[in-house]
């Protein structure tokens, strides 16, 4: 099976990319499915229902993080739409689901998608470790096939979660900081792991925005308003390749849209 994980898209110029270059990009790795995270499609803030259905067009599984309900309209979005899901470790009583499986290759085969948030330099929430050890075993009786975009801050923290997991997932993809980490690989038991996917944006940017104000707010202590950069737009993620009767990964590789 051929995956693409596409790292955090940042707002408009994450979105505009997307639409322009995903098209080319899955003929170029002939791949079966696409996952990307959308937390940060609405300004770089969070997810509208108009986005995300946008996204849906071309994307076959949204993922979120810490801006999930950022935009108050997109609750009821969340409980309605299976193809885009949040962190399986927000608490009960938070709209949407955590995880779903999908059917790809013409309902061949299942894959299942798991959205987990970190708590090193974040929100206190339920453990990421804890909540998926809930749901490993039922999920392993549907398909050998599983994503976990875990969107953390702590480099500590996502290597962690790659080694609790090497050999029950196929991927453990880490997600939010926006910079795409090298040091992808296959773990002893079969999982594939990345620190950080990267961004779906304006590379020549801090994390998707204007550099002039990002370092204005930092000489200042004033809280500028944050706008998009819009130069030199990439397709960040990473391809993977996956054993479809073990579940286990047999390739990982870091891509970076168009490439110059």
């Amino acid at each position: 099976m051929n995956l693409l994980f596409l790292g955090d898209i940042c707002a408009k110029p994450g979105r505009s990319i997307i639409l322009e270059e995903i098209d080319r990009v899955k003929e170029k790795y002939e791949a079966d499915f696409v996952i990307a995270n959308g937390e940060n499609a609405a300004g770089g803030f969070g997810i509208t229902p108009a986005i995300a259905t946008e996204l849906l067009m071309k994307i076959d599984c949204l993922t979120l993080g810490d801006h999930s309900l950022d935009r108050k309209e997109v609750g009821p979005f969340l409980e309605s739409e299976p193809r885009i899901i949040r962190p399986l470790n927000y608490p009960i009583g938070v709209p949407g689901r955590g995880f779903q499986i999908f059917e790809t290759g013409n309902g061949k085969m299942r894959i299942a998608v798991v959205n987990l948030l970190g708590r090193v330099f974040l929100k206190p929430i339920d453990c990421p470790f804890q909540r998926i050890r809930e749901i490993l075993l039922p999920l392993r009786e549907k398909t050998k096939i599983i994503i976990v975009d875990f969107h953390a801050e702590a480099t500590a923290e996502k290597v962690a979660m790659g080694w609790f997991l090497d050999g029950e997932v196929s991927a453990v993809i880490g997600t939010h900081t926006h910079i795409q980490t090298a040091d992808e690989r296959i773990l002893p038991k079969g999982t594939a792991y990345i620190t950080d996917a990267g961004m779906c944006g304006a590379l020549d940017s801090v994390l998707g925005m204007k550099v002039e104000t990002s370092i204005k707010r930092i000489l200042t202590g004033i809280s500028y308003r944050l706008e998009p950069a819009t130069n030199n737009l990439k397709i960040c993620g990473v391809f993977l390749t996956i054993d479809e009767d073990t579940g286990k990964a047999t390739g990982i590789k870091r891509i970076k849209e168009p490439n110059e």
